[in-house]
């Protein structure tokens, strides 16, 4: 997708075509998260300056909770406080959100943890939490004019791109590395003819991406050149667990990280909510989860540094491995300001955490998640969360995606003939 930006103009201009008035809600510019430096609405992500990365900057109009609570169960509730025209309810989406912040009390009384919920993203309709950053992203493409929706994913992002895309008729095409489970794949290829598998991790799928989006006319990357749009989706996790608490925030919050976008823009929507008078401004302390062996910002926070060292990933949680994650740096920041922490565990504890969440409060996480709830465990367990503090950890995906992890670990325990006789001596109770 090629654009032409012009700072003080009203409109932006993408292959001459005109966006309509309102395209993007209350979003007023891309600002740079770097040196401040503005410029239009419209398919860039870098500082033409600095070449810093930009997040979208809004005038926002005075909103209120009733307002919100008369909107639709599910992200466009929220639509006021994101980069969408005012009708897009009307718009063919696959309206994610809303989903369940369910009260923990088996996983609370097992960690010792006084308050803890889950905040329970797989029943999104690709069951991740990536449906919500893709309806902004399509919501964007489609002002933008795109011919081709398309995206860099690990497996979750390919899964809610390509559905979004079908329903809203716009040709998809999805690059994933090549060794990725195979259920993941599957979830794709059913929504779409272009799934692409590429030889490499992550990081040389994303730089394809790349490459085609600056060759390509017409292409929309949801996560390269529509990204600063994308991200904003992400908010909105942060936006429904204040509201299901009661609207308040919760004292701590334990997200997982890949880019580290997620977790950056939960805490964007915190900071809204507190400006806009939504939320009494309460401290709360923000935790980074991920998996040792793909651990960069965990290790660049353990070591006291800013600087975030790629690492080429090797471990069962292919969703979260990304070697060289954009939102590395800002992970950091937030951490370290809000007196959290970013921790890393096994891929044999990310397995214990996925059947900790299964077998305490009967839901079945993928390996993102596996990662989250083993990292509270350890986070308890070291010290570095105060179990007394209501406490929220966000799982971002269904197990169902990350059979493999577990398959081997996990089956009948006895196989008996059909009677009581054989029953009673198996000694299954």
């Amino acid at each position: 997708m090629t654009a032409v930006a012009d700072n003080t103009a009203t409109t932006t201009t993408t292959s001459a075509h005109t966006l309509r008035e309102g395209a993007f809600g209350n979003a007023r510019a891309l600002a740079c998260r770097e040196c401040g430096h503005e410029v239009e609405l419209g398919p860039f992500y870098a500082c033409p300056e600095c070449f810093g990365p930009l997040e979208v900057s809004y005038d926002f109009p005075v909103v209120t909770r009733e307002e919100i609570a008369a909107g639709p169960r599910n992200i466009w509730r929220y639509k006021a406080l994101l980069p969408v025209p005012d009708d897009i309810e009307q718009s063919k989406n696959t309206e994610p959100g809303f989903t369940r912040l369910l009260k923990a009390h088996n996983l609370g009384r097992e960690l010792g943890i006084d308050n803890l919920w889950v905040k329970d993203d797989s029943t999104n309709p690709t069951n991740s939490f990536k449906d919500r950053v893709v309806a902004c992203a399509l919501s964007a493409a489609i002002e933008l004019d795109a011919k081709v929706f398309a995206c860099p994913s690990t497996g979750n992002l390919a899964n809610a791109v390509a559905a979004a895309g079908a329903r809203a008729g716009i040709k998809t095409v999805v690059f994933i590395p090549s060794n990725l489970e195979k259920p993941k794949q599957v979830n794709s290829a059913v929504y779409t003819d272009n799934l692409v598998a590429v030889n490499g991790n992550y990081d040389d799928v994303n730089k394809l991406a790349s490459e085609i989006a600056g060759e390509e006319e017409g292409w929309a990357f949801v996560n390269v050149n529509v990204r600063p749009f994308y991200a904003e989706g992400s908010k909105t996790l942060g936006y429904e667990i204040a509201e299901q608490l009661g609207w308040r925030l919760p004292e701590q919050v334990v997200i997982p990280v890949a880019s580290g976008s997620q977790l950056t823009k939960v805490h964007k929507a915190f900071q809204e909510l507190i400006s806009l008078g939504l939320v009494e401004d309460t401290p709360y302390k923000v935790y980074g989860a991920q998996a040792t062996g793909c651990s960069p910002v965990s290790v660049a926070y353990k070591a006291g540094v800013d600087a975030i060292r790629p690492v080429k990933p090797d471990t069962i949680a292919k969703s979260l491995a990304i070697g060289n994650p954009a939102d590395g740096i800002y992970v950091l920041d937030i951490c370290r300001e809000t007196g959290g922490a970013v921790e890393d565990i096994s891929d044999d504890e990310v397995r214990q955490g996925i059947l900790l969440l299964a077998r305490t409060e009967g839901i079945f996480t993928e390996t993102a998640g596996g990662t989250t709830v083993g990292v509270l465990k350890k986070l308890v367990e070291t010290g570095q969360l105060d179990p007394t503090l209501e406490t929220v950890v966000i799982n971002t995906g269904m197990g169902l995606k990350t059979l493999d992890a577990v398959s081997d670990h996990v089956g009948p325990r006895a196989t008996i003939d059909p009677s009581y006789g054989a029953f009673t001596a198996a000694g299954i109770v």
